[in-house]
């Protein structure tokens, strides 16, 4: 791994490194915010954060303001780009598929498989270079915003025993039903809808085998709502499984970072009283 920046930020220090990864066979970048503890060598719980359409690892760590809660709580923040990129890696005119719309899956179809193998990358390898080379201990939250919480909540769910805590910032919670998710499952995962309701928060909710609380935010000025994040649709799959989840409408809020920035503190919150819960 090389670090290719490094600031100071609330008495820890954000960093962005580089790597070949053998998941997705490129040079993949990742953000990481090392909070003051960590850089006295006590090992802290780690976050991951999953970015959304378009998005690099630069969105969330100069938007969010999420360093001074992860100060606060003493937890790492991880946050890797949304894709493969780079010369030779297939790619899409439209900003909803291809480079920077990686939709945290394998890919099994051509021209996709070989590089689009995020959800091996988020979930297996970067865990493990992150253990091996900061103080981090193995306790591990996710969340993510828009595709990102997509990702954050099926990789929870297919994962059971990965992570300790969940949350999303307007995820896109039904893929399988809505046009964005429609459009890169089929380019990825083929004409079979069996395949996209694996990678379907709705549709693994059902028969889900740990009931992590989920936390959602939702912003109800957004303006993707309607069409492709359908929030209601992960509501009645949680009342029906007795799945836990707070939902919460946020009146007046965006689909921006202003949003996600305006909620932070709750979401670190939340995942500091399950990854420290001695604190």
């Amino acid at each position: 791994m090389q670090r290719t920046e490094h600031h100071a930020s609330f008495g820890g220090r954000q960093e962005v490194w580089q790597h070949a990864s053998t998941s997705t066979g490129t040079d993949m970048k990742v953000g990481v915010y090392l909070p003051p503890a960590a850089l006295k060598g006590e090992q802290c719980p780690v976050l991951y954060w999953l970015s959304g359409l378009t998005c690099t690892e630069q969105n969330f760590i100069t938007k969010a303001g999420a360093q001074q809660f992860a100060a606060e709580h003493n937890l790492i923040l991880v946050a890797p780009d949304t894709s493969p990129r780079g010369e030779g890696v297939a790619n899409d005119d439209a900003y909803d598929l291809g480079q920077g719309a990686g939709f945290y899956l394998n890919a099994t179809q051509a021209p996709w498989a070989p590089h689009f193998r995020m959800e091996d990358y988020v979930v297996q390898e970067l865990p493990a270079l992150i253990e091996q080379h900061f103080p981090a201990s193995a306790a591990r939250g996710i969340f993510g915003h828009s595709m990102g919480g997509h990702g954050a909540l099926t990789l929870a769910l297919r994962h059971p025993g990965k992570y300790k805590s969940v949350s999303a910032f307007s995820p896109i919670v039904a893929p399988s039903q809505v046009p964005w998710g429609q459009k890169a499952l089929k380019a990825y995962r083929g004409d079979d809808p069996a395949a996209w309701k694996q990678h379907d928060t709705v549709a693994l909710i059902a028969g889900a085998t740990e009931r992590l609380p989920l936390l959602v935010d939702q912003g109800d000025a957004d303006e993707f709502l309607a069409e492709h994040l359908r929030p209601e649709l992960l509501q009645a799959a949680c009342d029906k499984a007795g799945h836990p989840l707070t939902l919460r409408m946020q009146p007046g809020y965006d689909h921006s970072y202003y949003f996600i920035a305006s909620f932070m503190a709750d979401h670190l919150a939340h995942h500091a009283r399950a990854l420290r819960p001695e604190r």
